[in-house]
């Protein structure tokens, strides 16, 4: 081929990628997120989706695909077509923990997926049941040494999984876990008493949490949150103790850029309304966004070697 048709290809090429763009989308598109319905995840895809489609004028349908970690809707995105009509809506639980959780993971965090937006971090709390005797997080630590393997934590999820494991470590505890495939089946059986201790997202807890359901002894965070200002730190009790939750939205690999560029202003659109940030900031979500999917790339990269870090340091051996 020679230089004018090479030069012919590359325009043409070119144009039909910005007439793709110009014209997106042209009918609905699928919000998958990795979790059940009634999770913190969820909830933020709900508000998020209601906002993009309002903004694209064509509905944005959330669709739960939960289980096993997230993989289950991981998967589904990562095999789907790259046209722009199939996002994913997920955390750290999919994109940081999973490759150093299960060693024959079936997707590849960053190879499988186009990073478009991150919209921001969804705070945990470490809650036991009402009836429960402890009143603080050292009373539960102390009641923990005192009863070795006779207390259980909930773990539906990579950061429940992770923070549970790192206090233990720390603290040198002996607490069962019990794993389940959503947060709020997870909530469910603190709440009647099947499990002693439950690390959740702010956003599926607080309800809760208000109703006087669980007792949040501390949250995950460095910093107390604006949503529980007189709720102290792990790192109060457990110095170094900081983590928290991701959020962002993805799509398969192989997204015309155009269609990605296109995504990510209108998303940092819809973060940036004052009704949607009252909305999430009710679920104690806390808005991030990345500045363009570029940043966010290099975002999911780091993370994912902090939290392969975080996993190993807490001991935890990969299925």
């Amino acid at each position: 081929m020679n230089l004018i048709a090479r030069t012919l290809t590359v325009l043409a090429l070119a144009v039909s990628t910005a007439a793709i763009a110009q014209g997106y989308p042209t009918g609905p598109i699928t919000m998958v997120v990795p979790f059940a319905a009634g999770s913190g995840t969820d909830a933020v895809a709900r508000i998020v989706a209601k906002g993009l489609g309002e903004r694209l004028k064509q509905p944005v349908l959330v669709d739960n695909k939960a289980g096993a970690s997230a993989q289950i809707g991981a998967v589904y995105v990562a095999k789907a077509k790259p046209d722009g009509y199939t996002l994913f809506m997920t955390t750290n639980t999919s994109h940081s923990a999973n490759p150093a959780l299960f060693s024959n993971l079936k997707y590849d965090p960053v190879r499988d997926f186009t990073p478009i937006a991150r919209v921001g971090e969804l705070p945990f709390a470490l809650l036991v049941n009402p009836s429960f005797p402890a009143k603080s997080l050292k009373e539960l630590m102390d009641h923990a040494r005192a009863n070795p393997d006779k207390l259980s934590y909930a773990t539906p999820n990579s950061t429940s999984l992770v923070a549970s494991e790192t206090i233990k470590r720390i603290a040198g505890l002996q607490i069962l876990a019990v794993p389940y495939k959503s947060s709020p089946q997870a909530l469910t059986d603190l709440v009647g008493g099947q499990v002693q201790v439950y690390v959740g997202d702010v956003g599926s807890t607080m309800g809760m949490i208000k109703g006087g359901n669980v007792r949040v002894l501390a949250v995950t965070t460095k910093a107390p949150l604006k949503s529980l200002p007189n709720v102290p730190p792990i790192a109060s009790a457990v110095p170094g103790f900081d983590l928290t939750s991701w959020n962002g939205i993805f799509g398969p690999a192989g997204m015309p850029k155009p269609v990605v560029d296109k995504l990510n202003a209108e998303i940092l659109h819809v973060i940036a309304e004052k009704d949607v940030q009252e909305q999430l900031a009710q679920l104690g979500f806390e808005t991030w966004p990345s500045k363009n999917p570029e940043e966010f790339a290099k975002y999911v990269a780091d993370q994912l070697a902090h939290w392969t870090n975080l996993i190993k340091q807490a001991g935890i051996r990969a299925e």
